[in-house]
């Protein structure tokens, strides 16, 4: 769980065959040596999120480091537990790069296994065949404008596409959510509505975002579609073109158990 060092690798190592791709990988949090960042198409954040998210750090440095990138049309990604910001501190900078971000007690954090049955006309979801998976699936995000976040949309010149949907049951609107347990009313009384787990968005300055709130099981990526859709929008993101067939990668139990950080246990 939250192996986000041996996550990163792992996907790293999976876009290794696309050509015309550059990919470096930065672990343990913000780089000592910012260079690595110079003519990044795209930078995205795989890590740890919540109050002490490393992009605000610094005094608000990090924040206006990003926002910088982003008016140059640099893409920005978050995923899994790098998608939780204060709202306080980042919620409206998030709203701006990638349209949304995870609130706490708005937003909801369940173990479920939703079902992605309908995949929309989109690059990222290039060779990816419908599939379902447990995760610790976020949904309830607190979206641009206010919005749901299950159907396409344009607010205030951010074009916004939610990539995987599905729609939770009442069992999993009714907790227990990972913390705190809930259930949150203003999550039950949005029964059978479609939630948004992967989103993107096109931006006015050019640049472009992306959402992903799986990824809590390391061993995930061993599923081929759910790879696949995140190996595509890391493309995407950055204005790679997507394959046809989508990103191919294999990925052995081997793959899975390199890099795994240490652990205090007996």
């Amino acid at each position: 769980m939250h192996e986000f060092n041996a996550g990163v690798q792992l996907l790293a190592k999976s876009l290794a065959s696309v050509e015309d791709l550059e990919t470096e990988v930065v672990l343990n949090g913000w780089p000592e040596d910012e260079s690595i960042f110079e003519d990044a198409d795209a930078v995205v954040f795989y890590m740890d999120g919540g109050g002490r998210h490393e992009v605000v750090q610094e005094e608000g440095r990090r924040l206006k480091l990003i926002d910088q990138w982003v008016k140059n049309g640099v893409g920005v990604g978050f995923m899994h537990f790098g998608v939780e910001v204060i709202a306080d501190q980042a919620g409206e900078e998030f709203k701006d790069w990638i349209g949304g971000h995870y609130e706490h007690m708005f937003s909801c954090n369940p173990f479920w296994e939703p079902m992605f049955v309908t995949l929309p006309d989109h690059p990222i979801t290039r060779g990816v065949k419908p599939f379902q998976i447990k995760d610790e699936w976020y949904f309830n995000m607190r979206f641009v404008g206010d919005m749901a976040g299950n159907k396409p949309a344009e607010v205030d010149g951010l074009k916004f596409q939610p990539i995987l949907v599905a729609v939770p049951s009442d069992d999993v609107r009714n907790g227990p959510y990972v913390y705190p347990k809930g259930p949150y009313k203003h999550i039950q009384a949005n029964q059978g509505r479609a939630e948004a787990m992967m989103w993107v968005v096109n931006r006015e300055d050019g640049g472009r975002g992306l959402g992903f709130t799986g990824g809590h099981f390391h061993d995930n990526w061993g599923n081929d579609d759910f790879r696949k859709v995140v190996l595509n929008g890391l493309l995407w993101v950055a204005k790679h073109e997507v394959p046809e067939g989508g990103v191919e990668s294999t990925v052995t139990q081997a793959d899975l158990d390199a890099n795994l950080d240490k652990k205090n246990r007996r």
